[in-house]
């Protein structure tokens, strides 16, 4: 059983511990956005709030903002994606673009079970 947690603007959320998560963008999304050729990341020490603006993913076909799920600080990023962003494409699920220290750990009870979210990316369809 995954622990794995979804957004409903298709980004995924995985736990690290008691308060970290590591975040990045989902199959889905990464199949919608086409060849990914830039990833703009966020800078560690960034703090944001859930729904907020994390990083910028740009494909052949448009740009598109990575909005975080949960609110805290930014403590990693991925740096590899500035210079391999199409990594993405080929493994989104493991592709994580930042490591945030979570303010609100409360906040992954809003978000979509591996189920909840191919049951939403269906009705989305």
């Amino acid at each position: 059983m995954s622990t794995r947690k979804y957004s409903r603007d298709h980004e995924w959320v995985l736990p690290e511990g008691e308060s970290r998560v590591k975040v990045g963008i989902t199959e889905h999304a990464a199949k919608a956005l086409g060849d990914i050729v830039y990833v703009e990341l966020p800078q560690e020490g960034d703090s944001v709030s859930a729904g907020d603006a994390l990083a910028v993913v740009e494909s052949v076909k448009a740009a598109s903002d990575v909005f975080t799920p949960v609110s805290g600080t930014v403590v990693a990023v991925n740096d590899s994606l500035e210079n391999t962003p199409e990594q993405i494409n080929t493994e989104a699920m493991q592709s994580w673009i930042a490591v945030i220290e979570m303010s609100d750990a409360g906040e992954l009870d809003a978000l979509l079970d591996e189920e909840g979210y191919k049951a939403f990316c269906e009705q989305e369809d």
